[in-house]
């Protein structure tokens, strides 16, 4: 089972070298929850429909956790339809009469359990399904659901990205359920199998790995992709359209490959050559990238409104809109490495809730100044160096906190803010002050080989950081991470934080506080 109980102890229990740290992995639970099926006379009953997300409550299922995903999806270009069949493969964590799937948008024609017809309603975003017999806590057991799916359907939020030729999908932060029926939370992630049928004259992809394509009757393709890792369900990437794929190799051999409009291939090709050497210098920090392959979707639209962000880190293969990469390499290489870090923090080791993302955003906006300045290239405030940009950040502190909460407490509408990018890069940066360039990386690595094809909590990466640097780093990290003002910078007692004001403009913020342009890396 892909499946974590969270670290708590205290950074004094858990003192010993970064190598046992490493190696001496743990289950990591979804919030609320032990991960331990409930075994023994519990009575059966239906499962709490939330996994106690402190941002999204309302998002997943507590009776049962995913183990794997299979969907099947044909698209017709015709009507702009998706028939779809979505199996979900999970395990129950105590004895249900009722369980639920997230889902919205979705026009479920029928539902089996265990291969037997199961009773369904649909609840808000709930898709709520009655087993003909109930589950046994530890059963292992398939969910299957019919279903078609509008791509074009205007939805309270969504993940489609309707295109002129068909479709990608940018799933972050709770929207995969609009695609397909799920337990939609990064501390559920499974393993994933994705065949998708297409007309012979457009191209479907998926992430993970391509492992059959068929030639079926009626001029049809169906493409079969399987992922080698677990995928959080927010990180999951399906697109159809008129596409080539363009192949070429990484370091040590790695394949890589880029989904492209076929009438822009030639355009982007400058864009898409930048990757080879973007994933050299991030893994003589962080290590060996951690899938199966990586590559750019430029996908067929740059509609400013196809969707709120400039790239998004779907497992494998990251979305962007074209015409941002046909910019020169000092508009675009900086951004580049903001995505491809989070397939270290963010899609190796997923956020345990959604009041971590500071764990993805920080990190990605980290490594990717660090790249910028390392070029010579001024950043969006003429700055180049990560210490005069830092110092910047450091007078906005307090302002920010009152703003935007503290780093490590958003809500769903402050949850993109500044404060989780570089106000996460300040707290990376006030580490690696403390502790040295050395201890750093440790941490990093460290943090990463714990909790590869898992999440992790921000009190994870507390004590990871006291272990391994030896230090008890808790009262530290958590004034950094959770208080109201902003501490003092270790090493620049001569670093002032300004005064807040009592109506300050709001940050850069969407009405459904879903993502937007606040990286650093921009």
């Amino acid at each position: 089972m892909r499946y974590r109980t969270r670290v708590t102890a205290p950074a004094a229990a858990l003192l010993g070298t970064a190598a046992a740290l490493t190696a001496g992995s743990t289950a990591h639970a979804a919030p609320g929850e032990s991960g331990a099926p409930d075994g023994g006379g519990a009575q059966a009953g239906p499962a709490p429909e939330t996994l106690g997300d402190p941002v999204f409550p309302a998002l997943g299922n507590d009776g049962y956790r995913a183990l794997a995903y299979h969907l099947d999806l044909a698209y017709d270009p015709a009507t702009a339809l998706v028939d779809a069949t979505a199996t979900v493969t999970l395990r129950t964590t105590r004895p249900l009469t009722r369980l639920s799937l997230d889902a919205l948008g979705l026009d479920v024609r029928e539902v089996h359990v265990a291969g037997r017809a199961a009773a369904h309603e649909q609840a808000e975003e709930k898709l709520r399904i009655t087993p003909a017999r109930p589950l046994p806590a530890g059963t292992t057991a398939a969910v299957r659901v019919v279903y078609t799916a509008d791509p074009r359907r205007a939805l309270p939020h969504t993940a489609w990205v309707p295109t002129a030729d068909g479709f990608a999908v940018c799933p972050q932060p709770d929207s995969a359920h609009t695609v397909f029926p799920c337990n939609d939370h990064p501390s559920d992630k499974a393993d994933f199998t994705f065949r998708i049928t297409v007309p012979a004259a457009l191209r479907a992809v998926a992430s993970g790995w391509l492992v059959c394509t068929e030639r079926l009757s009626g001029d049809r393709t169906a493409y079969t992709y399987r992922s080698r890792e677990p995928i959080a369900t927010e990180l999951v990437q399906i697109t159809v359209g008129d596409y080539v794929v363009k192949e070429r190799r990484g370091p040590h051999g790695l394949p890589l490959r880029d989904v492209v409009p076929a009438a822009r291939a030639e355009a982007l090709e400058p864009a898409l050559a930048l990757t080879p050497g973007l994933v050299e210098w991030i893994e003589a920090r962080l290590g060996a990238y951690p899938f199966e392959t990586y590559g750019l979707l430029p996908c067929n639209s740059d509609d400013p409104n196809a969707f709120d962000f400039t790239g998004l880190e779907t497992q494998t293969l990251t979305l962007y809109k074209p015409n941002y990469l046909l910019q020169e390499e000092q508009k675009i290489g900086s951004h580049m490495m903001h995505e491809l870090v989070h397939s270290y923090f963010g899609n190796s080791v997923s956020p345990a809730t959604w009041a971590d993302l500071w764990l993805n955003e920080g990190h990605a906006d980290f490594y990717g100044l660090l790249y910028r300045y390392e070029r010579g290239w001024p950043d969006s405030l003429g700055l180049t160096t990560l210490e005069a940009r830092m110092k910047d950040t450091y007078a906005r502190g307090d302002q920010w906190r009152r703003t935007s909460g503290p780093v490590a407490a958003p809500n769903a509408a402050n949850l993109f803010d500044s404060q989780r990018y570089l106000g996460g890069v300040l707290v990376l940066y006030a580490l690696r002050r403390l502790v040295g360039e050395d201890a750093f990386h440790a941490v990093e690595r460290t943090f990463l080989a714990r909790f590869r094809n898992s999440s992790a909590s921000t009190e994870d990466y507390i004590a990871v950081a006291s272990q391994v640097s030896g230090q008890d780093l808790t009262g530290f990290l958590r004034d950094w991470l959770y208080g109201t003002t902003t501490p003092r910078m270790p090493g620049h007692p001569d670093w002032t934080v300004a005064p807040v004001t009592p109506s300050p403009a709001a940050p850069h913020r969407l009405a459904d506080g879903h993502r937007h342009e606040n990286s650093a890396t921009l």
